[in-house]
């Protein structure tokens, strides 16, 4: 291999090898009694992980964290998956603009809508409640839905739907009857990306989360940040709780999900 070809392998392994040591400092540091001046710790202990559950009220912090991520997969399916169907195959005006304006809230940083978002949701008392934090979150999920769903409408044969309004389906028994059931690999995708990419949305969930609508990334970030005397352990405890959610959730995504599905497309309309 040329000189050029060894650097970048170098950057890469050095890359990897400096993640894998950070994730492997925090995770022995969550089990470890003390650690000073050695390579490892100094005794063994799971305390850490009992006193960051009962400290920082983690069974509740799950809970809203399940009920946002939930409600925030039911919506943005409800609204996506029909604005995807009318995108695959209608032809209008303004289509592929109309389509670039649902692709902005993925490609823009979240905190750079996310503070007039949050001002405006302040403004009319829905910040700082479970609901302020679901319409947060709404904003990059109804179109991350869009984008995983218009490829799959798209490999759909069109004449599988004229043949059943040929039969006398109307447009809803079509899409109930015949669409759902081709579009069940990729509702399932969508659903289960929206899920992860809710679960880990810091800045939008940080702006309009309150005392008690608290994800776990925002309460992994408060207890880090929060004034007093803690226990480095039991930070790091909640912070391997959280990764471990996290891959949980990839590694089912993974299973159910093939990256390149969600290079999506708008066909070009026919000369």
């Amino acid at each position: 291999m040329t000189v050029g070809a060894w650097l970048v392998w170098g950057a890469v392994v050095f890359f990897f090898v400096h993640l894998a040591g950070v994730i492997f400092s925090v995770v022995v540091n969550s089990f470890g009694e003390r650690w000073f001046d050695t390579w490892l710790p100094q005794g063994w202990t799971t305390k850490w992980y009992a006193s960051a559950w009962n400290e920082f009220g983690l069974f509740q912090i799950l809970i809203v964290t399940l009920e946002v991520a939930l409600l925030v997969v039911a919506i943005s399916l409800l609204v996506g998956v029909p604005a995807s169907y009318i995108l695959a195959r209608r032809s209008f005006p303004g289509r592929r603009l109309i389509y670039l304006l649902f692709l902005l809230p993925i490609l823009m940083p979240p905190i750079t809508y996310g503070i007039p978002l949050a001002t405006v949701l302040y403004k009319y008392g829905l910040a700082g409640h479970l609901a302020g934090v679901v319409l947060a979150n709404l904003v990059p999920s109804i179109p991350f839905v869009i984008l995983t769903m218009t490829p799959f409408i798209e490999q759909i044969d069109p004449s599988v739907e004229r043949a059943a309004r040929m039969c006398g389906a109307r447009t809803g028994q079509v899409f109930v009857r015949i669409l759902s059931p081709l579009l069940v690999p990729g509702i399932l995708a969508a659903s289960i990306l929206v899920l992860v990419r809710t679960v880990g949305m810091f800045e939008l969930t940080f702006l309009t989360a309150g005392p008690d609508s608290q994800t776990l990334v925002v309460a992994l970030y408060y207890s880090m940040s929060a004034a007093g005397i803690r226990a480095q352990q039991s930070v790091d405890a909640m912070a391997v709780i959280y990764m471990a959610s996290m891959l949980v959730l990839l590694v089912i995504a993974l299973r159910f999900v093939n990256p390149t599905q969600l290079v999506a497309r708008v066909k070009e309309d026919p000369e």
